[in-house]
């Protein structure tokens, strides 16, 4: 059933349904605190602050302990009020969300290191315009995502499954740029393959934004399109109203 029809709010109990609006509103907190970490942990590199980036390593903690305090809530739902249908779809995706989220928060941890060490040792600004390039992209991915899931908008959800593919391109771009650059000087080896480790931790955020959005079409539409290629998915009728 799809949930634009089968309205949490009609529940008889309001109880029931300050349970299900909390866990959506401390998803959604779990989400800012998420996209902050990546944000500062890419700003730690481009800025060359290392102070910023261990308030990164430091603040990860946080991000694993709103995982499991909603998972502890949901734990709670799923016990007390064994719920079904949308309710039972939407239980199920935020604790899948806090999962991706959750991982995203350790991304955002790798990239804050290895900014870290590339400080250190004194990189320059050799790769940082394949860092910025990705690392926009990325989060405006997670933040779509949140707002596609606070919203139950399966049409912006579909946006960014396609969008993955263009990420895994300038991945892979990027890493043939760099992988020039350390042809050229061995001297550079070190610091390139940190650059690397920083651009694989973004591309491994933009699939966590995928799956956030595959969740959303989940939630709504009932449908599990995951390891379905996007080319194959009937958007019309995943978008339709009713």
């Amino acid at each position: 059933m799809d949930i634009t029809s089968d309205i949490h709010s009609q529940h008889i109990s309001r109880q029931f349904n300050q349970e299900l609006e909390e866990l959506k509103t401390h998803l959604m907190a779990m989400g800012g605190l998420v996209e902050k970490q990546v944000q500062d942990a890419v700003s730690a590199l481009l800025e060359s602050d290392s102070a910023l980036g261990q308030r990164v390593v430091d603040n990860d903690r946080a991000v694993n302990d709103m995982q499991i305090k909603i998972d502890e809530e949901c734990t709670q739902v799923l016990a007390r009020r064994q719920p079904t249908a949308s309710d039972l779809r939407l239980v199920l995706a935020v604790i899948r969300a806090a999962s991706d989220l959750e991982r995203i928060g350790d991304e955002a941890s790798k990239i804050a290191r290895n900014a870290i060490d590339l400080i250190d040792v004194g990189n320059g600004s050799r790769g940082f315009v394949e860092v910025r390039m990705i690392s926009e992209h990325v989060r405006r991915m997670v933040r779509d995502a949140l707002t596609s899931f606070a919203r139950f908008d399966t049409e912006l959800a579909l946006q960014l499954v396609h969008e993955d593919e263009e990420v895994d391109n300038e991945y892979r771009s990027a890493m043939r740029s760099l992988m020039t650059f350390m042809m050229e000087d061995a001297r550079s080896i070190s610091p390139i393959l940190s650059l690397m480790w920083i651009l694989r931790a973004l591309e491994r955020i933009g699939d966590h934004a995928n799956n956030l959005a595959e969740y959303v079409v989940y939630l709504v539409k009932g449908l599990d399109i995951r390891h379905t290629d996007p080319d194959d998915l009937d958007e019309q009728a995943i978008t339709r109203k009713g």
